[in-house]
């Protein structure tokens, strides 16, 4: 695993136990409906993190797109999917999307890197 992708997953479980220890009734509420979001239920998991994906793109937020592409590759979502949700985030946001879809591409490499996969 890059030292990047370690560092992005064990900075984020290690703040998120630490926000979470300190037993806070609505940010811990907050964390759950978060988690409980993306069950499946009428959609699919899959969709949901898609929906995810999108939506962090055209909120420019990059932990939250780095999140949503490690879970969707955990999911077994191609490359040619994830490019079809990035075309959904930069119309809807627009081209100060593409800094942050820059950075999503770079991490799907990485990620595919990691998998030895190529890209689809």
């Amino acid at each position: 695993m890059s030292h990047r992708l370690q560092g992005f997953r064990t900075f984020r479980e290690k703040m998120n136990q630490r926000i979470l220890d300190q037993n806070n009734v609505q940010i811990n509420r907050f964390f759950a409906l978060d988690t409980r979001a993306y069950e499946g239920g009428a959609l699919d998991t899959r969709t949901k993190e898609l929906a995810g994906l999108a939506a962090s793109l055209v909120l420019r937020c990059d932990d939250c797109i780095a999140y949503h592409v490690l879970r969707c590759k955990e999911l077994g979502i191609g490359d040619d999917e994830l490019f079809e949700i990035f075309n959904v985030g930069l119309v809807v946001g627009g081209s100060i999307v593409i800094p942050h879809l820059r950075r999503a591409v770079e991490l799907i490499d990485e990620v595919n890197d990691e998998l030895g996969a190529t890209p689809s």
